[in-house]
Parts: structure tokens; C-alpha cells; sequence
């Protein structure tokens, strides 16, 4: 991707974000916007979803990359952290000062597939990315 994609992609990305804040915010009791409270918030509804979707259906790519964007936001407000296109995974990131990446997308989906009872918890891989990879206190990168 070049310069001028790259800022397209954030600034898509960071629409998508706002868009789940629009919808999801109107629905809550907690002050729904880029933070811990609504991450959590989030994590449920991906497993009411869960609990909802057929057995045999596909995950919805478009509500991954939704939630996705959303969480990776939530990640950067918290961490001083931007979106970053990492060229070897061909996926978005979040890039922290230290140089570690976190990818959002990947947990998004993997919680919507394995749930919260099979390790996949956006909640946790917040915790885990702002706290521990951010603060170079675990130096790989997450993708969940």
C-alpha cells in the first residue's frame, strides 16, 4: 500500500469506530466510547451473537472488521498507539511507541469462533495489549 492508501485505510478505520459508538452508545448504561467499559460491553455482545448464529454459519467479515476497527481504537486511546498496515501479515495493527504490535481483527474473529469459554476474550487481549505489550512489559506481538 502507499502513502495515500494507508491514510484512506486509517481514516476508514477510525470511521468504522465512530459507527459502532453511534449505534451500540444509545444502547447502554455505561458511557459507551473508547474504553475498557465498552470493550466489555462488546465482548457480550459478540457472545450474545454467538449464542445466536447457526451452528454452521460463517462469521460476518464485515461485523469483524466493524468491532475490530472499534477495539483496535479503544487500544490506541488507551496506549498512545496508532494504526499501522503490517505488510508481512497483510493485516492493520495497532503499532505502540515501544515498536510491538497488537491485531485486533484477528481476536475479534477468534472470539466470535472459539467464544469467551474457549480463551477468546477481547476483554482480556485489551488488558493484555495495554498493559503488558504497550508498556514493553511483554515484548512479542499480540494477535491474540
Amino acid at each position: 500500500m502507499d502513502d495515500s492508501e494507508i491514510q484512506k485505510g486509517i481514516l476508514h478505520l477510525q470511521e468504522l469506530a465512530a459507527f459502532v459508538i453511534d449505534k451500540f452508545g444509545p444502547l447502554n448504561e455505561v458511557e459507551f466510547g473508547l474504553n475498557r467499559a465498552s470493550v466489555e460491553w462488546i465482548e457480550g455482545f459478540i457472545e450474545r451473537a454467538r449464542e445466536r448464529r447457526e451452528s454452521d454459519a460463517s462469521v460476518p467479515q464485515g461485523l469483524v472488521n466493524t468491532l475490530g476497527a472499534f477495539l483496535g481504537e479503544c487500544i490506541a486511546v488507551a496506549t498512545g498507539g496508532g494504526w499501522h498496515w503490517q505488510e508481512s501479515q497483510q493485516d492493520w495493527g495497532i503499532l505502540f511507541p515501544s515498536g510491538a504490535m497488537a491485531f485486533p481483527f484477528t481476536k475479534v474473529w477468534r472470539q466470535f469462533e472459539g467464544g469467551v469459554e474457549g480463551g477468546d476474550s477481547i476483554v482480556s487481549f485489551y488488558d493484555i495489549a495495554v498493559n503488558y505489550i504497550a508498556t514493553g512489559k511483554l515484548s512479542e506481538s499480540a494477535d491474540g
